[in-house]
């Protein structure tokens, strides 16, 4: 069981695929672990070098001592790409990974191949996403909260499959990470001045955590960023539409190594 001291807890990670390739790390949300990318890792591992790994308080990324905060993430994410050696990535979040993704491609622009933002906000914090925020009304938790309803009623197997991943990380009260996107403390529009980064920002359709309207208040701030609209997909588009979702991410990834208008942020 592969674990990096980062920080003061041991972060559990794999690596699949060839470690001289173009690295990918992907960040999970609130309800899942390095498990939630099993669709993603089997479809880009050939290609590239894809990184999953638990946050840290969530599988077996153990913590003992308080709760998860936005600067620790972006801290782990950080360790563990020192930990590995890998120079550049692109980083791929969903929902809570937003922090750790965003967070490091602010601090780390030269380091950050493209990002891309699955049903997340990332925490920016403009008055426009926070409004937007303010209007959303979640289910509480279980299936209905992130997947759709078309998507449960058609795939009883998978839904099944998305408790389950949930159910192997440590019970949760109340810990702050859906609050804390509602705080006024996030990335400004002013954070993105010089932007250069490839950013991709995807969104399921039925999403009531993250609607679109929301998504796209994100989008204004982020020069040159991308948003796609997945149907028949609510707060995990990455799981109820992985092959939609996949051929989105192939698509940027490719546009950002060849430097094509695809993946490259406009003038």
């Amino acid at each position: 069981m592969p674990k990096a001291p980062i920080n003061g807890i041991d972060l559990y990670y794999e690596s699949h695929g060839d470690e001289s390739a173009p690295a990918i790390v992907f960040a999970h949300g609130r309800g899942g672990n390095h498990l939630s990318w099993w669709q993603q890792v089997a479809a880009f591992s050939g290609e590239y070098r894809c990184i999953t790994f638990d946050h840290r308080g969530w599988g077996a990324s153990i913590a003992e001592h308080g709760s998860p905060l936005r600067e620790n993430f972006i801290d782990d994410l950080t360790g563990l790409l020192d930990y590995l050696k890998i120079d550049q990535a692109f980083v791929v979040a969903q929902s809570m990974g937003g922090f750790a993704c965003l967070g490091f491609a602010l601090a780390h622009p030269e380091r950050t191949l493209g990002l891309v933002l699955g049903d997340t906000t990332g925490g920016v914090a403009t008055e426009g996403t926070l409004a937007a925020l303010h209007n959303t009304t979640p289910a509480p938790d279980g299936p209905n909260r992130s997947l759709s309803a078309s998507f449960i009623k058609e795939n009883p197997a998978l839904t099944f499959l998305y408790q389950q991943i949930g159910g192997l990380n440590p019970p949760r009260g109340e810990d702050g990470v859906i609050s804390g996107f509602r705080l006024k403390d996030g990335p400004q529009a002013e954070a993105f001045a010089g932007w250069q980064i490839p950013t991709l920002l995807i969104v399921g359709k039925e999403d009531a955590i993250f609607p679109p309207e929301v998504i796209a208040e994100v989008q204004k701030v982020i020069p040159g960023s991308r948003m796609e609209v997945i149907p028949g997909a609510a707060h995990s588009a990455h799981f109820e539409q992985a092959a939609i979702f996949n051929k989105l991410l192939a698509e940027m990834f490719t546009g950002a190594r060849s430097g094509s208008a695809a993946g490259a942020v406009a003038d």
